[in-house]
């Protein structure tokens, strides 16, 4: 068993680390991409918010049905909240998605004119809106860096030694520093495939890992 982090390992080799995960993992993923469909910003806000807690596969077949029958944010700033929650309710926390869905169209239409802002500091005092959220939007819809950190990025940048933090916002800031900007967005997308497909939480598959040389935290059982 390997140790849990590199004993001496400086930040400047760290981050040298870094660029060899981020490399491995486009050659292994490279498709990699945001599993939400969408068409627009507002679109990607709505499934993005949804997706707390579901499956995007869940959350895309919602939209399928959603984006139709509310087609602009006005829609969903003036539909009743109750019929909302129903067509949102296989997603799980209803109530409070739909309650951020529509604040968040409200406050895009009295402070935006409609658009989705495209900064950090906008987009996280908007309701619904945290830094995941804000992050994804920037990311995936603007094409603006942006560090997403959900439960697949919390838990293996820590098992890859490139954070001990616990809260995604301090987990964001080690990784700023470590991931080329110009990553930042494909990052998560590539640790969120590589947590479903290898490394597993309950069953991580480490003789298969192509970051295993890079992971201080890997282990092959011996037979």
């Amino acid at each position: 068993m390997k140790p849990t982090q590199y004993p001496g390992e400086s930040q400047r080799e760290k981050k040298e680390r870094t660029k060899k995960i981020v490399h491995a993992l486009k050659e292994e993923y490279p498709n990699s991409k945001c599993s939400l469909n969408f068409t627009n910003p507002f679109e990607l806000s709505v499934a993005t918010i949804l997706s707390a807690q579901c499956t995007d596969k869940r959350v895309n077949k919602v939209t399928q049905d959603l984006f139709e029958k509310y087609p602009s944010p006005e829609d969903y700033a003036s539909v009743d909240i109750k019929e909302l929650e129903q067509d949102i309710r296989s997603t799980g926390f209803y109530r409070n998605k739909a309650k951020s869905i529509k604040g968040f169209a409200t406050a895009v239409i009295d402070e935006y004119g409609g658009d989705v802002p495209q900064s950090l500091d906008d987009l996280t005092d908007l309701p619904g809106v945290g830094r995941k959220t804000a992050n994804v939007i920037l990311g995936v819809a603007y094409e603006i860096p942006g560090l997403v950190v959900d439960t697949h990025v919390k838990r293996i940048s820590r098992l890859l030694g490139l954070t001990t933090e616990k809260t995604p916002e301090k987990i964001e800031y080690d990784l700023q520093e470590l991931v080329p900007e110009e990553d930042w967005t494909q990052w998560a997308h590539l640790i969120i495939d590589h947590g479903r497909a290898v490394c597993k939480a309950r069953s991580p598959q480490c003789g298969e890992c192509v970051l295993f040389e890079y992971c201080p935290s890997g282990v092959i059982e011996e037979e």
